[in-house]
């Protein structure tokens, strides 16, 4: 998929070294076809190599793709340069009066914060109600997609007892869901994370569906509205290397973290690790976007429909 972005952004020399076609935006705006148009909200505090892991996994179709960055500007971002997020990235107030074919809502380190006390969660929540009017599917990852079942359906979080941390199996639950087209019944997925949601939780509520889950990591995938909402508790878009760094970070903080499990050949910190999990990433996003995205948006944006939740309907029965 030839994916449009700003000339000058960093994650586009990443993405040409390993020969993904970027397209310039002059050369986009000559060719005479309507592009997805899918809006990427980063709440990553390492924004730069979420863009370019997310960018990697959108390109992989002969689809053309325009990529709107997003953050809340009610958080001061502590580890991206300032004039980076000047120059590439737009808040909710720019985006209002545009409709999206697409919306990625990233994961964040807040997850042992209460959804209300994290300090951009009012600007989020405008941008997940934004969500319902005006993007056709979007796809929640991590912390983001904790925040998204919560927000729209009310499912809380749980504390673990440690991190969850590593690289675990999971097995699917329908074999005719589009998302998982291609998949094996057991796949593995990236995580790292303090918090859980429930399986009965979402089980409890009838426009929820548990499309995959794991012995040892619990919940994965959960979908809403035939796929206008998914929910990924993981981390399908992390590089090989994510989990060394963050497990060498911890380490060097002196935090009592333990090895990633399933990750290291020998659990042995010092071999190196090899991503298990990189085909099913690339299918994953691929099968978003042509199964939810692509094949169900309408041409004309205009036409979206607003996603009904029934909560309110429950709340007054």
């Amino acid at each position: 998929m030839p994916i449009n972005i700003p000339t000058t952004l960093p994650a586009k020399a990443a993405l040409e070294r390993e020969n993904i076609f970027v397209m310039p935006q002059d050369r986009a705006q000559h060719q005479d076809i309507r592009p997805l148009k899918i809006a990427v909200v980063n709440l990553m505090p390492t924004k730069m190599a979420t863009e370019t892991q997310l960018l990697r996994l959108l390109s992989n179709s002969p689809l053309q793709v325009d990529v709107e960055l997003v953050h809340p500007i009610s958080h001061e971002s502590k580890n991206t340069d300032p004039d980076h997020l000047q120059r590439f990235y737009t808040s909710l107030e720019h985006i209002r009066a545009e409709r999206y074919d697409g919306m990625i809502i990233t994961g964040a380190p807040v997850e042992t914060i209460p959804f209300e006390d994290v300090d951009y969660w009012q600007e989020l929540a405008a941008i997940m109600d934004y969500s319902r009017r005006n993007v056709y599917s979007t796809l929640h990852i991590c912390w983001g997609a904790q925040a998204g079942l919560y927000h729209h359906y009310g499912i809380p979080k749980y504390p673990l007892g440690e991190k969850l941390f590593g690289v675990f199996q999971h097995q699917r639950y329908d074999n005719n869901m589009p998302l998982f087209r291609g998949f094996e019944d057991s796949f593995p997925v990236p995580h790292s994370r303090y918090t859980e949601v429930k399986a009965e939780d979402i089980i409890a509520r009838p426009q929820l569906e548990l499309l995959a889950a794991s012995e040892e990591a619990g919940v994965c995938a959960v979908s809403a509205h035939q796929g206008r909402q998914i929910f990924i508790t993981g981390h399908l878009e992390y590089d090989t290397d994510t989990l060394a760094a963050e497990y060498r970070r911890d380490v060097a903080k002196g935090l009592d973290i333990a090895v990633p499990r399933h990750y290291f050949p020998g659990d042995d910190p010092q071999a190196k690790p090899t991503a298990t999990w990189r085909a099913h990433a690339h299918l994953l996003f691929t099968n978003w976007l042509n199964y939810y995205v692509y094949q169900a948006t309408p041409y004309n944006l205009d036409e979206l429909e607003e996603i009904k939740t029934h909560l309110k309907e429950e709340s007054d029965e």
